[in-house]
């Protein structure tokens, strides 16, 4: 049977409706699964979102539920009115926000001191800023950095981890600075450092300017025989020797290197760049053959190989890793309470994926230094340096290393 050339054309038409019609319908579908059914389980129930809100049923609530106790035994109950019977008269513990002695989220002031062993994490500050060569004010920086934890709790929702549960943490105060003594002041920072790390709590030290960076990395250095690398993130060099005549902000690579079991092949410096590394710093540089990366590494290979190299280079030949996170190696739009601003650093998500890359291989210690609250706005730079201290304590938590740096003390304390 044979079909005219009309025939056979009203067939291809027709043919091409349908196929036309089968791809519109295979279309619309995907557009339509592009949204995910949120009662679904390929759908919404596949997300990091859900499984984060799933996982954080398997966390205990012991440690919260131990702190309304002690709220309401030391604060009084509440007022009959009050339909919340967790809530006391008095504002003890976490709530509310807005209320209560600002410590370091909260955490437990230990007003001796030798009790700090008890704790995992000793929270310190060191209001120092007798190091700056520009803005001074850093000596604020551990008041501005308790002041906006109050607005932290402990969980933090994607990664499934709560601080409280999961570790134990003290705010041990902060170290008696000499505003006028540089060299003082250094001895009383390692003096302090060196305790807390003989007794087996992790120090974490609120800055101050960084010429901290040496006395902290020497007070645990004092008090191990082992090797220690040094992560520091900054936009600055900080390895001159001498900086006006002194040993400023601008110089604690170069003493701390210096130290017989802290190698300069071991540090590792992260966002370096801009217009204000002097280059009396990178004669050193290539002298101690130091690991720098810029911003410019981080754009072309990307955070992951960037963290992977850090880690290989920090922690080779070296039982321990110290950090030290310069609040300044953030773009200066994210951080204008700092003494040392300078455009196109790291942005918040960058930095943050940072921390807890290098955390999650375990900590010896960390520093978190150069927020100034004279110069910060709405609090915007403490919080970033805030976050920058929990992001490391939860990678530690999440990847089991919370403690582990314990293994490395084994020398005394000995007073400087």
């Amino acid at each position: 049977m044979t079909f005219s050339l009309r025939a056979l054309a009203r067939v291809a038409r027709a043919r091409r409706a349908a196929e036309a019609a089968a791809f519109n319908q295979t279309l619309q579908q995907q557009t339509r699964s592009h949204h995910p059914n949120p009662l679904d389980d390929k759908g919404w129930k596949r997300t990091r979102g859900w499984a984060a809100a799933q996982a954080e049923s398997d966390l205990p609530t012991t440690a919260h539920d131990r702190e309304v106790e002690r709220g309401l035994r030391l604060g009084l109950p509440a007022a009959s009115s009050i339909e919340d019977r967790t809530i006391p008269t008095f504002s003890r513990g976490e709530l509310p926000h807005f209320a209560g002695i600002n410590t370091f989220m909260k955490a437990p002031f230990i007003e001796d001191i030798r009790e700090v062993g008890n704790y995992d994490v000793a929270v310190m500050g060191v209001p120092f800023d007798g190091g700056c060569t520009y803005r001074a004010g850093t000596r604020f920086g551990p008041q501005g950095i308790r002041r906006i934890s109050a607005l932290y709790t402990p969980y933090h929702y994607e990664s499934g981890v709560d601080l409280r549960e999961q570790m134990t943490m003290c705010d041990a105060g902060d170290v008696f600075t000499i505003p006028a003594n540089i060299e003082k002041t250094f001895d009383q920072i390692s003096n302090a450092v060196a305790y807390v790390a003989a007794s087996g709590a992790m120090p974490v030290i609120m800055g101050g300017d960084h010429s901290i960076g040496f006395p902290t990395i020497r007070g645990i250095a004092s008090v191990t025989s082992k090797k220690i690398g040094i992560i520091h993130v900054d936009r600055h060099a900080d390895i001159q020797e001498k900086d006006l005549d002194e040993r400023m902000h601008t110089t604690p690579y170069f003493h701390a290197t210096n130290l017989p079991n802290v190698p300069a092949c071991n540090l590792v410096q992260v966002g370096i760049g801009g217009w204000q590394v002097p280059r009396a710093a990178l004669k050193n540089m290539r002298d101690r053959q130091t690991n720098i990366l810029t911003m410019q590494d981080i754009e072309d290979l990307g955070m992951d190989k960037i963290i992977e190299m850090a880690l290989d280079a920090a922690w080779k030949d070296c039982d321990a890793v110290y950090l030290s996170y310069d609040i300044d190696s953030l773009d200066a739009a994210f951080v204008p309470g700092t003494g040392w601003p300078e455009p196109g650093g790291l942005l918040p998500r960058e930095a943050h994926k940072l921390v807890g890359g290098v955390a999650r291989e375990g900590l010896c210690g960390m520093e978190l230094v150069e927020v100034s609250p004279p110069y910060d706005v709405s609090d915007t730079t403490a919080l970033q340096g805030l976050r920058i201290i929990v992001e490391a304590m939860g990678s530690l938590v999440s990847h089991g290393k919370m403690g582990a740096h314990k293994s490395i003390i084994d020398k005394p304390f000995t007073p400087f």
